[in-house]
């Protein structure tokens, strides 16, 4: 492989520019080609970027000997068709969370990238945030004993996504923390979402999710709200725990806190209610999407998985689908 790898982008809305910026900063790469069929989007990144070649032909990027990768972020509805061109071409591909719109379209570019020994990279950058990370080595080490529930918030105005409803944009990113903390699927999902500004696109929604080990995991997303929240608490026997994304320092919070069940002579059960410290450990403070590119331009060089794996979006896209088709039953538990 060449000295520096080759990297195209494509789509320059509202995600590109920071893919552009962070791919830009990489020494370990160059950015060959940027692809959005809008002229006016790529007029703002010419101005960002002087002298950086710039197409409204996506098969430009396909047809340049120069590009070894490209990294997708279009809407959703094109990341099936355009993620497959890309690997059935022979190019490593980062694909923006989802990965794709059902689990039959995420296996056949998972199988695809398999077959063509290429890196597919699914954007959950999270995965890759400082705070995430260190909650997880918390959750999975004990320190808040065994998990009840995690209730996450994810709400704001907007941004109103064309073609996916509320589940499959904003709560996508929850459904991938949850999944990465507990380390497997959920054995059921119910959900419910409602329309009231557009018809045909959920714009607010619940996701519940139970897991084998009882814990329970609600997600609650939303493109109509008038503060923007980006907040999980997570419930433990001997600790609980709250990661607030807005919060410019002190992101993660444990509470030394609980429910003491203490029986008494006749049998019946008495509640003590335990409190204690708070403690806010020190996180590092890297950006997540900086994180996730050099993950992605070294699997590209070395061959290795990435940290988030095309069988992790595969997970998702299938947590999501059967969220999907909960909520098209009212409600009714889907099993996975």
């Amino acid at each position: 492989m060449r000295d520096k790898i080759g990297v195209a982008i494509v789509g320059y809305g509202y995600w590109g520019p920071n893919l552009l910026r962070n791919f830009s900063e990489n020494r370990s790469c160059r950015v060959v080609l940027v692809c959005d069929r809008r002229p006016q989007r790529l007029s703002a990144a010419q101005a960002r970027h002087p002298g950086l070649p710039m197409t409204v032909q996506f098969d430009e990027i396909l047809q340049n000997p120069a590009v070894d990768a490209v990294a997708l972020a279009t809407p959703v509805s094109t990341h099936f068709l355009l993620g497959k061109r890309v690997l059935e071409s022979g190019r490593h591909v980062l694909i923006e969370k989802p990965m794709a719109m059902s689990p039959a379209q995420a296996q056949t570019l998972l199988s695809l990238s398999l077959r063509k020994r290429k890196t597919l990279l699914p954007g959950h950058t999270f995965l890759y945030s400082p705070p995430v990370r260190r909650v997880s080595k918390f959750i999975r080490g004990g320190t808040l004993g065994r998990v009840y529930t995690m209730d996450f918030s994810r709400v704001n105005l907007g941004l109103f996504q064309p073609d996916v409803n509320v589940l499959w944009d904003l709560a996508s990113h929850d459904v991938a923390i949850a999944l990465s903390w507990l380390g497997r699927l959920p054995s059921s999902v119910r959900a419910q979402a409602r329309t009231f500004v557009r018809k045909g696109i959920e714009e607010v929604g619940h996701i519940w999710m139970d897991f084998p080990n009882r814990v329970w995991v609600h997600i609650h997303s939303s493109w109509l709200a008038p503060v923007k929240l980006r907040r999980v608490s997570v419930v433990g026997s001997k600790k609980m725990l709250v990661y607030d994304d807005t919060e410019s320092v002190e992101k993660v919070k444990i509470y030394n806190e609980g429910v003491l069940k203490n029986p008494k002579s006749f049998g019946e059960f008495q509640l003590t209610y335990r409190t204690g410290d708070i403690l806010s450990p020190k996180i590092d403070a890297s950006e997540p999407l900086s994180l996730e590119v050099a993950d992605f331009l070294d699997c590209v060089r070395t061959g290795r998985k990435p940290r988030c794996s095309a069988e992790f979006g595969l997970r998702v896209v299938r947590v999501l689908d059967a969220a999907q088709r909960s909520m098209r039953k009212g409600g009714a538990p889907v099993k996975l």
